[in-house]
């Protein structure tokens, strides 16, 4: 059985996946992160949003955008749905229509593949330097509209022809933070016997030394964490044949794998079923969302420093003025998005017909570009709702706050965009149950297998930034 699936199965991001050390040790990556980090000179002061330099309060829309109508802007947006439990409500969110390159190159270098990250600094970082990918840019940065330095490997991403386009996806960001916000999600591939230069902020990690640092709190950022999301594990033409279906493994990492590489026949749902079962979800509910300026925000208020919420819920939108080395432009003001409080991403997952299936929710939020995106089991914040009220409560979520630890897969604090958001956290779960239990399952939900998920990833917009962002941080191991 081991030389069956260690021959047929594998390619090169799981070969990858499988080696905890690289050209680069654990040990000497750690002292080169500690030692960065500590010289690292940075300044983020918060500051009144009425003395951000170079932002302001337009006249004619009453938004909130920067003086060359570049980067993005803060709207204001009524909103109307028939999904959920809140079926209206107003709130503040992120306009920002260019659509920026988030880009890993990669390289064969003895024989395994190695991805290549940068530690980069973002405003909103709760612990400074983050690793990131080889390119993370928006478009105003990248053609400059800061007056800034130029953008170091750009170029492997905008020309094909100095690397070979593995990954080229447009992928949505949060739904409830940004308006129809999408990335350009790629991962390149340069001969092995191409040399670069390599940055002074920059390393060479293979991809299981990336997976090892996911489960260390706040160490890899949510861009490097939607690219590699786009990964996947089994190969195009591969088939999972009754051996694998029936094979006992010895882990849940063991489980994962036979989860991304098992046919469809093993599956509770087909991809046919699965497709319409989402076209249901798409003309079922409905969301109506309608810009509106800041000060017209019905329970929101600005006093001059910042917006907030009337009950202090959800979040502000504060300023804050940057200073820090190694970037594009050294000194900036901007907007951030300031959440309340932790919240709460978990997927379930369970064993059905041996392989395990993980539970699916179509979610409506306003800023999707398509009415809803797929999501976790459940993608929420607790302060944001009244725990004596079970039925506002969403589905799950006691299951998932009263899991015992031996049910916990993952269970580790991970940071959302350091770009345009402070210090905003979430709990990263994964819970397994035990297979003779049976979920009732609200409409909109599903049972789908790992294999299923990353297929559908490979499209524009199926799965939503906080589903693609957790499945990441899965370590799968071959048996």
């Amino acid at each position: 059985m081991k030389k069956i699936l260690k021959e047929k199965n594998i390619n090169k991001y799981l070969k990858s996946a499988q080696e905890k050390e690289g050209v680069v040790s654990n040990k000497e990556f750690n002292e080169w992160y500690d030692k960065k980090c500590k010289n690292y000179i940075y300044k983020v002061e918060k500051i009144p949003i009425k003395k951000l330099r170079e932002w302001k309060f337009t006249s004619d829309t009453g938004y909130l955008e920067h003086k060359s109508g570049k980067f993005f802007r803060v709207e204001g947006v009524h909103v109307r749905t028939n999904f959920g439990y809140t079926r209206s409500w107003s709130q503040p969110i992120i306009n920002q229509p260019e659509i920026g390159i988030l880009g890993i190159l990669t390289k064969n270098i003895n024989g395994l593949l190695h991805f290549l990250i940068q530690l980069k600094m973002e405003p909103g970082n709760i612990n400074i330097l983050q690793i990131s990918p080889t390119v993370q840019a928006t478009k105003s940065n990248y053609t400059k509209v800061h007056g800034g330095k130029s953008i170091k490997y750009l170029e492997y991403f905008l020309n094909s022809s100095k690397a070979r386009i593995i990954v080229d996806q447009l992928q949505s960001e949060q739904g409830s933070r940004f308006l129809r916000k999408r990335n350009r999600n790629m991962i390149v591939e340069i001969s092995e016997n191409e040399k670069i230069s390599i940055g002074k902020n920059f390393c060479w990690l293979t991809l299981g030394q990336i997976l090892y640092f996911l489960k260390h709190n706040n160490m890899v950022n949510m861009d490097t964490r939607t690219v590699l999301s786009c990964i996947r594990y089994a190969k195009k033409d591969q088939k999972c044949d009754t051996a694998i279906h029936e094979y006992n493994s010895k882990n849940f990492n063991e489980d994962l794998f036979i989860s991304s590489i098992a046919n469809e026949k093993h599956a509770v749902h087909d991809f046919d079923d699965i497709i319409s079962w989402i076209t249901e979800m798409k003309t079922r509910y409905e969301v109506e969302v309608k810009r509106v300026p800041i000060n017209q925000l019905k329970e929101w208020k600005y006093d001059g420093v910042q917006i907030t919420h009337e009950k202090n819920r959800y979040f502000s939108v504060i300023g804050v003025s940057v200073t820090a080395s190694d970037r594009e432009n050294y000194k900036w003001d901007q907007p951030l998005i300031d959440s309340t409080d932790f919240g709460i991403l978990c997927f379930i997952c369970q064993k059905k017909n041996n392989i395990l299936h993980f539970l699916v929710q179509a979610r409506v939020e306003p800023g999707n570009l398509d009415v809803l995106e797929l999501a976790p089991t459940l993608q929420c914040t607790p302060s944001n709702y009244d725990l004596q009220k079970k039925e506002t409560l969403p589905p799950f979520y006691d299951i998932v706050t009263k899991a015992n630890n031996n049910s916990i897969r993952y269970d580790v604090i991970q940071s959302e965009e350091g770009g345009r958001f402070y210090h905003d956290q979430n709990r990263y779960n994964i819970i397994e149950i035990d297979g003779r239990y049976e979920l009732d399952l609200p409409r909109n939900y599903l049972w789908m297998t790992l294999r299923q998920i990353k297929e559908f990833i490979r499209f524009n917009n199926y799965f939503n930034i906080e589903a693609r962002g957790l499945l990441s941080c899965l370590e799968i191991k071959m048996p």
